[in-house]
């Protein structure tokens, strides 16, 4: 009999996600679910502290633990032009991966068990996956189990035609008194100097009327230095009229944004979850929406005794539309800053955000369509769709057709 019916295998987003919906699962269950959260030691492998930001309805499960939430939200265009609206019905909000961290562990789940070790290794099996870690004293464990969920960084399985990232660095900074409106916050301030390529913005997140998060973001094939972060935060600060701010700490990171798949689905025991599952939108690189709706779908499927298969959190038709958007960005095709600038200028905030978030209407999103460079992305639609046609002709003839029998 395996160790464990579930291991869980990195504590970020979808790790936490996971071990909080399979504890809600334990309280209605007489025998619980065995399972095991592994994560690495305190060390060179610990994640740093993150902050996830993401939009939703009110009254989601982790309301309770937000570090802020906004009503309203600003998009500034290239020329300073302003579009601020509320985001009703939904609501912009803030998680710190450590306020998660904290609420996961204190959890009652007397089926958990918490385990510091460094995974080596994940193998498949017929009855049973095994997952092969280290201990902090460096002894080699072995966890059986029925099923694995594995959250680390991986690459994908197959090669995309584009492969950009968002990379990112922000400032958690304080100001005077009455700087920042803690009700308002701006999504995407279009201003910087752009690249040749792609496109780059900053935000600020008010956190109270004094501080705030304030990020340099850009969509590129390659990532900044620090020193370059550095410097187009403090321009960015200036072009905001902050100038001189405290810096209280900083993030950075890169999330990528590719056509490329990460399917869920890893062998007949062993499912990726999060990135590397498939759940970040490749246009917007949001992942923590499509984490809660991946774990979700897991945990109706341990609780209901089925093999539970995390889906790809993005519709079909999403997906193939960030692909056309991602290559157009990266081959030129039109201006980043210009992109978003007409979508957001010509479509109620709400229906571009449910859209962005997987949750809009065919319809609304043909006419969203229109509101952006038509002629540009409709030759990059006429490349992708040939370059997929050609790439399955090339297919057909390198495996050759089945052979004998009726087709069906």
């Amino acid at each position: 009999m395996p160790d464990y019916d579930l291991v869980i295998v990195g504590a970020g987003a979808a790790g936490l996600s996971l071990a909080h919906r399979v504890s809600g699962i334990n309280e209605r269950r007489a025998r619980p679910l065995r399972s095991a959260l592994v994560e690495p030691p305190p060390g060179p492998r610990t994640p740093p502290p993150r902050t996830w930001c993401f939009w939703e309805t009110d009254g989601g499960p982790w309301d309770h633990l937000l570090t802020a939430r906004w009503d309203d939200l600003s998009v500034i265009a290239p020329d300073g032009t302003e579009h601020r609206s509320s985001a009703a019905p939904y609501v912009y909000k803030m998680l710190r991966s450590t306020d998660m961290q904290a609420h996961v562990r204190d959890q009652s789940d007397r089926g958990r068990d918490d385990l510091r070790l460094t995974v080596g290794s994940v193998s498949d099996g017929p009855d049973h996956a095994t997952v092969t870690a280290r201990t902090p004293q460096g002894r080699t464990v072995h966890l059986t189990t029925r099923w694995v969920f594995d959250s680390r960084p991986t690459a994908p399985s197959e090669r995309g035609r584009t492969r950009l990232l968002q990379h990112f660095r922000g400032w958690f900074v304080r100001a005077s008194p009455g700087t920042f409106d803690p009700a308002s916050a701006v999504l995407m301030d279009l201003r910087p100097p752009q690249p040749r390529r792609g496109v780059a913005f900053g935000y600020v997140l008010p956190l109270s009327d004094r501080e705030a998060l304030v990020e340099y973001t850009g969509f590129g094939r390659e990532a900044l230095s620090t020193q370059e972060y550095e410097r187009a935060l403090t321009d960015y600060c200036a072009l905001t009229g902050l100038g001189e701010v405290e810096v209280l700490a900083s993030e950075q990171g890169a999330i990528p944004m590719t056509d490329a798949p990460f399917p869920p689905r890893a062998g007949r025991r062993v499912f990726r979850i999060g990135t590397a599952g498939g759940a970040t939108r490749p246009s917007t690189g949001y992942t923590f929406s499509g984490v809660c709706r991946q774990t979700a779908v897991v945990a109706r499927a341990l609780e209901n005794g089925g093999v539970p298969v995390p889906p790809v959190p993005h519709r079909p038709r999403h997906l193939a539309m960030d692909a056309v958007m991602l290559r157009a960005l990266d081959r030129g095709r039109v201006r980043g800053d210009d992109f978003f600038a007409r979508l957001f200028a010509a479509n109620r905030l709400a229906d571009v955000l449910a859209f962005l978030d997987g949750g809009g209407h065919f319809g609304r999103e043909v006419l969203m369509g229109l509101s952006t460079p038509v002629a540009a992305m409709s030759h990059t639609v006429l490349e992708h769709t040939w370059h997929g046609l050609c790439t399955r002709l090339r297919v057909l003839a390198r495996d050759g057709r089945p052979s004998g029998g009726t087709p069906r």
